[in-house]
């Protein structure tokens, strides 16, 4: 049995996380951490194996690090801060670090299906939408969708498109174009039940992990 920790347990997808391993069989919720319940992360350590974080830019890096520093997995969600500070204490720690712009199969595919396109039809663009209450801009998602396309050959515009607006969970479409032609792909979150088997696969898998740092839910696939 996996004991697993919510780091942002009071936010949207902290609670469907804390609902999701809370009903798995081989996940056991042993702690939610978050300002609005009055438990920090510190408090919620020593009893765990696995915490997920899905918290804020600002607190992510901080929350990853005390849990490297602990001897504790981490499963990041969070978006917006210093990847390479991350891996940098993770290749130091005696614990895995996994990070995923998106736990979405789907959006996961899209990135898949995007790199094979690149060398084809190099010029496109990418639009990312957003509910309201998303801090960064653009998404890692479409940040990392970015990075795949232009080690595949491609060639993104800049800027990434963004868009944030109520109604809306997580959506992404990538349009590559070419003479006399164009060639759309997009995917869409329409719940955040969407994510929940990547989150819970990353939770299963951080601790085989062969690397202290890795980065894509792809990798686990």
């Amino acid at each position: 049995m996996i004991r697993v920790a919510v780091s942002g347990a009071a936010g949207r997808m902290g609670q469907a996380v804390c609902e999701t391993v809370d009903g798995a069989e081989d996940t056991e919720l042993v702690g939610k951490a978050d300002p609005a319940l009055d438990v920090s992360l510190a408090d919620v350590l020593g009893e765990t194996d696995v915490v997920v974080d899905f918290t804020t830019p600002e607190t992510a890096l901080d929350n990853a690090k005390a849990c490297l520093d602990a001897g504790v997995h981490v499963v990041v969600g969070t978006t917006g801060f210093d990847l390479e500070e991350l891996r940098r204490a993770a290749e130091a720690s005696q614990a895995n670090c996994f990070v995923a712009p998106n736990f979405a199969i789907g959006a996961v595919l899209l990135m898949e299906v995007a790199q094979r396109i690149a060398p084809h039809m190099p010029e496109c663009e990418i639009v990312e939408l957003h509910h309201d209450r998303k801090l960064d801009a653009p998404s890692g998602t479409a940040k990392r969708t970015a990075e795949l396309i232009s080690a595949a050959g491609g060639h993104v515009h800049e800027p990434i498109h963004s868009v944030r607006l109520p109604g809306l969970v997580a959506h992404q479409e990538v349009v590559f174009g070419g003479a006399g032609q164009t060639l759309s792909i997009r995917h869409d979150s329409i719940d955040r039940q969407s994510f929940m088997p990547g989150v819970l696969l990353a939770v299963q898998k951080v601790s085989g992990l062969s690397g202290r740092f890795t980065v894509g839910l792809e990798k686990l696939l």
